[in-house]
């Protein structure tokens, strides 16, 4: 039985100060998703400043009994931020953590807290003349902590790799209130278990997550950017494939759009189409090098035999950095813009890169058997294989008729991504969102390894208890 928060309160006020104690309607921010799916309950949200005073809540925690959710921008789009409520857990919102330690650009690494905001680790690189890779639309909101605590994809994976790709060491704190100072910016360290993997992805299951060291990349100093509408998926993965054999690691982003998709963007940012014509499919295409110049010659290259094969109808090339961030905008806000149509219900799924074609046909027959009329707007990175299988309601149809529908809709696209081999989890981790699901998609095998690392590093179940792992049978 969890114990009232009478006394919990007054010891974290002394550790973290009154003021970073937050309680009744003050806790409200922290305690609801950004897509509104998860409403939590909390004790309190406590806001530390330092790595010594998260080890000291999780000692008062762990004393106490009381669970434990670490929160860093809120951003999250499976709940796994979101306390459950069952019983009050406390939040632990590291966004007071935000310094950078230190920056070396003879080793390209930098040490940063968990609470900094991607955007602040993006700058804090470029100050250095170097790069950062990892790329998502709320870079203003989501803190470094969060993107490693769910091994955030974004914008970038084709060429860089996931969150956990960046990661040399970590900073973390354990169930125990030991802190386990694994900052080591090596390239090289073949002293036994790599503990950082462990961490990273586990979506504060394991322990918190309080500074990295990081990984940073020469920034380029050229960019070319093409849209390109094309007739179908299969015309999308040919222009990829020419894009991967004229360019080959140049290839930064790859991202597919459907023709509905992109018109709902156009019409939230109050813009025309991009090009002439409407086209059933779009292609965003991105080449970025440490060399200067030369990359536009390659990307015209590039479409010009993709319209000499029938693969490219129309193309537009970016011609300034403000015509490139036009471009990427109709890109980046098109899981909000998909507000405009309705109801949506979403996965985040990836299958093999070959794949993707059959998949989009195959998953929107299912979703059409399922919701006769719905309208489908998959979405994504062609080039790793990540579709965002977004599903909007049909026209006029009632929107929370539609969302009763998720968990049919979910059942039918989830198969689809099963016959091809995928994951239904694919950069948005699994949270609270999916863990019924992992029985489904990971063998007793996989699921037991991961229960015994999580009885090892917290046998009380104190950090993030119901995220991630189904109940055991």
């Amino acid at each position: 039985m969890l114990p009232s928060s009478g006394p919990l309160i007054p010891r974290l006020a002394s550790v973290i100060g009154p003021e970073h104690v937050l309680t009744g309607p003050a806790m409200a921010p922290y305690l609801t998703e950004r897509r509104g799916l998860f409403k939590g309950r909390a004790i309190a949200v406590a806001r530390p400043g330092s790595t010594e005073e998260v080890a000291a809540i999780v000692r008062i925690a762990r004393e106490s009994g009381t669970p434990i959710v670490p929160q860093g921008g809120n951003t999250g789009l499976v709940g796994g931020q979101t306390p459950a409520g069952n019983p009050p857990a406390l939040v632990l919102s590291l966004t007071r953590l935000n310094r950078i330690r230190s920056l070396d650009p003879d080793g390209d690494t930098m040490v940063i807290e968990a609470g900094a905001t991607l955007a602040e680790a993006r700058r804090a690189a470029e100050s250095i003349d170097r790069l950062y890779p990892l790329t998502l639309a709320p870079e203003e909101f989501c803190t470094i902590g969060g993107t490693l605590a769910t091994n955030a994809g974004g914008l970038n994976v084709l060429a860089y790799g996931s969150a956990r790709d960046f990661v040399l060491g970590l900073e973390v704190v354990l169930s125990n209130g030991h802190v386990w100072n694994g900052l080591r910016t090596l390239r090289k360290d073949n002293t036994g278990y790599d503990l950082k993997h462990i961490f990273t992805g586990s979506e504060g299951t394991l322990g918190i997550i309080t500074a990295a060291a990081l990984k940073l990349y020469p920034r380029p100093r050229s960019v070319a950017t093409l849209l390109a509408g094309v007739p179908d998926p299969e015309a999308a993965l040919a222009l990829f494939r020419r894009a991967r054999t004229e360019a080959g690691p140049d290839v930064t982003a790859a991202e597919i759009i459907p023709a509905f998709g992109m018109q709902l963007a156009a019409r939230q940012l109050g813009r025309p189409m991009p090009l002439r014509d409407t086209h059933d499919w779009y292609v965003l295409l991105e080449l970025s090098s440490v060399f200067a110049g030369g990359l536009d010659g390659v990307m015209e290259k590039i479409a010009n035999g993709a319209r000499v094969d029938g693969d490219v109808s129309d193309c537009v090339l970016a011609d300034s950095p403000e015509s490139r961030r036009e471009l990427w905008a109709l890109r980046e806000t098109m899981s909000d813009a998909q507000g405009l149509a309705g109801g949506s219900i979403k996965h985040d799924v990836s299958v093999p890169v070959k794949d993707v074609p059959a998949f989009i046909r195959a998953a929107t027959k299912a979703a059409l058997a399922t919701v006769p009329g719905c309208r489908p707007c998959p979405f994504g990175h062609l080039g790793d294989g990540n579709v965002h299988f977004n599903i909007s309601q049909p026209e006029n149809a009632d929107k929370d008729a539609f969302i009763a529908r998720w968990n049919d809709m979910n059942a039918a696209v989830h198969e689809i991504v099963r016959q091809f081999g995928g994951s239904i989890a694919a950069e948005h981790g699994v949270g609270r969102l999916k863990p019924h699901l992992m029985a489904g998609v990971k063998s007793e095998v996989e699921l037991n390894l991961m229960r015994a690392l999580k009885r090892t590093l917290d046998p009380e179940n104190i950090f993030n208890p119901g995220a991630i792992l189904p109940p055991s049978r």
